[in-house]
């Protein structure tokens, strides 16, 4: 999970200061040299270090903590607000002109960090707003580049314009242009070559690109991974070519998450997006205070509730809705509400966003789990899934557990859990409303555990 070691580090000494019923100014400081030493472990920046713990220090010594009733709690403020500030307070969007002008966007980096898959999603959200994008498959030297481009377009609902590996990059940028104002597109979003590392050829490319077509974006993909590589890349990238935004890729994989704390300070330009896994839903928008927050341990329900929003059937959530109103809840609607929340990025995607979820570390979420039940469910017949009181019988449990291929106590356990579910929907009728309103985030989820 992103910056999960950088969270449990600063909880435990936040831990520690909310214990104090006073505050000194040795025990703010001590408390900020452990801080220092975890941002450091993170692969923050030195320099951006310095600077952050410079800034919370000169408030959080002043008069208005040291005499506040929680000090505590006002030094954590503090430091949330740092870090938004550090991050860009801001959220920043992909300028883009008018719909009835073509906006040219094009899309760098090295190899290796997901740029053409990122360049497909970016395609995919414009889409999803009602622009009309066309992807432009610039990369000529990796083999398969431009299949790959196609099949992500393909996946997205987006045209992509080639013309093979035997043109220049600065001219198929030109007629994708071309073809774009032909056909009515007002996106057009420039695929370009990554290498394995920065070159004077790479660079030359990408500005004969910029001399060819007004770019009206240039916009850098790295890998989270890569730490403080990930923000001297960046910052090369924009001394040489000018970036206007970066996106970081493969922050799900990234437990120490330096490089999203540094690129902004270090380049002064804005993080766009954040790739948390494969799907489309799994490219974020980047918005500095829920990252805070997510760091702090605080969670962050606001993009919670956004991915049900998108992820969510609205239909089958208001089927639902009346069937557990009359305790109608079976096999099928349990596994769409699994499928559901595979959706939104599994269980330990979820949990990591609510409030408090980081602290429970005794809490295993094993998403194989929900593959085994999964298969024990569709391994039933239609009549056991629409009536689950079949599945009280001893010898169809025997033969769902062999055609799921698991022992037969993972059938019961899992009989045992929906009962508990049903009666548990059957008391709680009010949790299960119909969106934000009524049943707050879990009527709008309606997860089944």
């Amino acid at each position: 999970m992103a910056f999960e070691s950088l969270s449990d580090k600063l909880q435990n000494v936040f831990k520690n200061l909310r214990g104090k019923g006073r505050l000194t100014e040795a025990d703010v400081k001590a408390a900020l040299k452990e801080v220092k030493m975890a941002l450091l472990e993170a692969d923050v920046s030195f320099r951006v270090v310095k600077q952050f713990i410079s800034a919370v220090q000169e408030r959080a010594v002043g008069q208005d903590v040291m005499n506040s009733l929680t000090p505590g709690q006002m030094v954590i403020k503090i430091v949330n607000e740092e870090l938004v500030n550090l991050m860009g307070s801001e959220t920043t969007e992909i300028h883009l002109k008018p719909a009835n002008e073509i906006t040219i966007i094009m899309m760098a980096g090295l190899q290796g960090a997901g740029k053409t898959t990122t360049t497909a999603k970016i395609a995919g959200k414009l889409k999803a707003k009602g622009r009309k994008p066309l992807l432009a498959a610039c990369d000529v030297y990796r083999p398969a580049a431009i299949k790959q481009l196609q099949i992500n377009g393909e996946k997205q609902g987006v045209p992509v314009f080639s013309m093979g590996e035997n043109h220049k990059p600065a001219d198929i940028a030109k007629a994708a242009v071309e073809h774009a104002s032909k056909n009515d597109q007002n996106v057009v979003i420039l695929d370009t070559a990554g290498r394995l590392h920065i070159d004077e050829d790479m660079m030359n490319e990408l500005v004969e690109i910029k001399e060819a077509v007004e770019v009206h974006q240039t916009i850098l993909v790295v890998d989270a991974m890569t730490g403080q590589d990930a923000v001297n890349v960046a910052g090369m990238f924009n001394d040489k070519i000018g970036i206007d935004g970066v996106i970081l890729t493969k922050l799900d994989g990234d437990t120490r998450g330096g490089a999203a704390l540094s690129i902004r300070s270090v380049t002064g330009k804005p993080i766009l997006y954040i790739g948390m896994g494969e799907k489309l839903s799994d490219l974020e928008q980047f918005y500095p205070d829920r990252m805070a927050s997510r760091i702090l341990g605080m969670g962050d329900i606001l993009s919670l509730i956004e991915k049900a929003e998108t992820q969510v059937d609205e239909e089958k959530a208001k089927e639902l809705s009346q069937k557990l109103r009359k305790a109608e809840f079976d096999y099928n609607d349990f596994l769409d509400q699994m499928n559901q929340i595979k959706k939104m990025g599994g269980m330990s995607s979820i949990m990591g966003m609510m409030p408090g979820m980081g602290q429970m570390k005794d809490v295993e979420v094993d998403e194989k789990a929900m593959d085994r039940v999964e298969a024990i469910i569709l391994s039933m017949t239609n009549k056991e899934r629409t009536n689950p009181d079949l599945m009280k019988n001893a010898s169809r449990k025997q033969r769902v557990a062999k055609g799921a291929g698991v022992d037969i106590s993972e059938v019961n356990r899992i009989v045992k859990q929906f009962d508990q579910i049903k009666k548990m929907m059957k008391q709680l009728p009010g949790m299960m409303g119909g969106g934000r309103k009524k049943g707050g985030l879990f009527g709008k989820l309606k997860m089944p555990f």
